[in-house]
């Protein structure tokens, strides 16, 4: 795959990425009481709720922003990890329901890994 064509596929990953972590952040915090009761009825602790909405929103931004790609990428990885385990132990339709959180996660460590460090790029 030539730099160019990976950095095309990276863009518009991040992009699509980007805007729909930043909805889904915004739409966590727009709505925390109902998050944090979500959380809570999953057996978590109700400021999770609170990580995790800005922990989407900021990371959606990141992804927008070259020098913070990689570390927004991992970061909501880490997040979309979580998500996964949550589908598969405690939220009613299992991993099934659980689908777009798995998608996400393979498209995010697929960014974070087109936007490694080459020979002919830097940091």
């Amino acid at each position: 795959m030539t730099a160019s064509t990976r950095n095309i596929i990276a863009w518009i990953l991040q992009i699509l990425l980007g805007l729909a972590f930043i909805a889904s952040g915004g739409r966590k915090l727009m709505d925390l009481p109902a998050t944090v009761a979500m959380f809570g009825n999953l057996g978590l602790p109700g400021a999770l709720a609170y990580v995790v909405a800005g922990g989407e929103l900021l990371g959606g931004i990141g992804l927008l922003i070259p020098r913070f790609v990689r570390p927004a990428a991992l970061g909501l990885a880490i997040i979309m990890m979580g998500a996964v385990v949550m589908h598969a132990t405690k939220i009613p339709g299992g991993l099934a329901g659980g689908v777009p959180a798995i998608v996400l996660l393979v498209l995010l460590l697929l960014v974070f890994w087109l936007r490694r460090p080459t020979a002919t790029t830097s940091l």
